[in-house]
């Protein structure tokens, strides 16, 4: 049975690229990376390493938040007060318990655990206000519908990397079970040392900016920002027509070679759409620029779509944001359906531009490239986790 599709009603987002969703969209499509800085207090050792890093002075968060003090927190509420009057809407609709917040990070305040560990070892104490819950991974979820006063279903979603898209699948699970009428389904994820040394542990970092599908790839560049929906039932301009996920069961870092659960998760997500491979009108890669990624999904994408549907990742221009990756790759789509868009551009591919034999490269966005005007505006969104946990989402301008 195809049900009706959940509608994505607003979108708040900061990142790398900018705040707000005129300035990521302006720098996204620009092919701009001014966020893509080079830092020497991540790694063990001091050595220099690139990251994508959110720019400004973030909010303050209340005092009466203090449990959850941290970046993470930090730039929820700033992605939140981008659509604040959007829930507040659905607030005056619905009721506050009829509002559910469904998150995803990977780190949340890891940050701030960081710091009061440096400062125990050298003081024998942890700082003064220092509380677990600020990195505490159920946190993000409890922080947002406190600061909003929400008192729907809260909870955060950790499967690594796939972990916001996998939000904005139980949120619109949320919506169908009746359980709540609308839902805050986004993501959130802030730099801190132990997941940048984690990838340098596994080899897995770039040595410069990450170079995604290219053949001279030697890695990730790890990122942050969050990213926010408004999901609701009633009807708006762009839509979340389907979803797919699945899981390798394979290794606890590497995909399944030959992508087969890939290929599930995104095949689910068109049969759940009711679309076919041809109606897609461009694919967000998850694309970290590791060996192992490009090549399995660039197998995956080619076999489903061939080499002509437009593609291209966005980490270069911004890293790879961990749990938050898969709502920045959703709302890099939901920007490009939107009515931002009114050149009908499509999210460029930042790369040296050397390919490599059986990795994508032909359909690869060139900057400037526009889609036909007639196109349906139909988009797909991967993001691939640790563990094989592999999500797909079908996003596009409600027909």
């Amino acid at each position: 049975m195809i049900h009706a599709p959940a509608f994505l009603s607003a979108l708040g987002i900061i990142s790398p690229l900018g705040w707000g969703k005129q300035q990521v969209f302006d720098t996204l499509m620009a092919a701009q990376c001014p966020g893509v800085v080079r830092r020497h207090d991540l790694l063990v050792g001091s050595a220099p390493i690139h990251v994508g890093e959110v720019g400004g002075t973030l909010p303050t968060v209340p005092a009466e938040l203090e449990m959850y003090a941290s970046r993470n927190t930090a730039m929820l509420i700033a992605a939140a007060e981008e659509i604040r009057d959007d829930i507040d809407g659905a607030v005056a609709r619905h009721g506050r318990e009829r509002i559910a917040i469904v998150l995803g990070t990977s780190t949340s305040g890891m940050d701030q655990a960081e710091r009061a560990v440096a400062r125990a070892e050298a003081s024998g104490e942890l700082p003064p206000g220092y509380d677990f819950r600020q990195h505490e991974l159920g946190s993000p979820a409890e922080a947002l519908a406190r600061y909003l006063n929400l008192e729907g279903p809260a909870f955060t979603v950790s499967t690594a990397c796939s972990s916001s898209a996998q939000a904005l699948a139980d949120g619109r699970r949320l919506l169908r079970t009746g359980i709540a009428d609308a839902v805050v389904a986004g993501g959130a994820d802030s730099l801190c040392r132990m997941t940048v040394n984690g990838f340098h542990a596994l080899s897995a970092l770039s040595k410069e900016r990450c170079n995604p599908f290219s053949r001279n790839r030697d890695g990730t560049m790890i990122g942050e920002g969050a990213a926010l929906f408004l999901m609701q039932r009633e009807e708006s301009d762009i839509a979340l027509y389907g979803v797919g996920a699945s899981s390798d069961a394979f290794s606890m870092t590497a995909p399944e070679p030959g992508g087969r659960g890939i290929e599930h998760s995104v095949r689910q997500a068109l049969a759940d759409a009711d679309l076919s491979p041809k109606t897609i009108d461009y694919v967000q890669l998850h694309g970290t620029g590791t060996l192992q990624n490009d090549a399995v999904e660039s197998e995956v994408v080619l076999r489903m779509f061939g080499d002509e549907t437009p593609c291209s990742s966005s980490k270069a221009q911004l890293g790879h944001t961990l749990g938050a990756a898969g709502a920045m790759g959703a709302a890099h789509c939901w920007l490009s359906a939107s009515d931002f868009n009114r050149e009908c551009l499509l999210p460029p591919h930042v790369w040296d531009g050397e390919a490599e034999e059986g990795l994508l490269s032909h359909s690869l966005v060139q900057p400037e490239q526009q889609f036909e005007t007639t196109a349906r505006r139909v988009f797909l969104s991967n993001a691939f986790a640790f563990g094989g946990n592999n999500v797909s989402l079908v996003i596009g301008k409600w027909r």
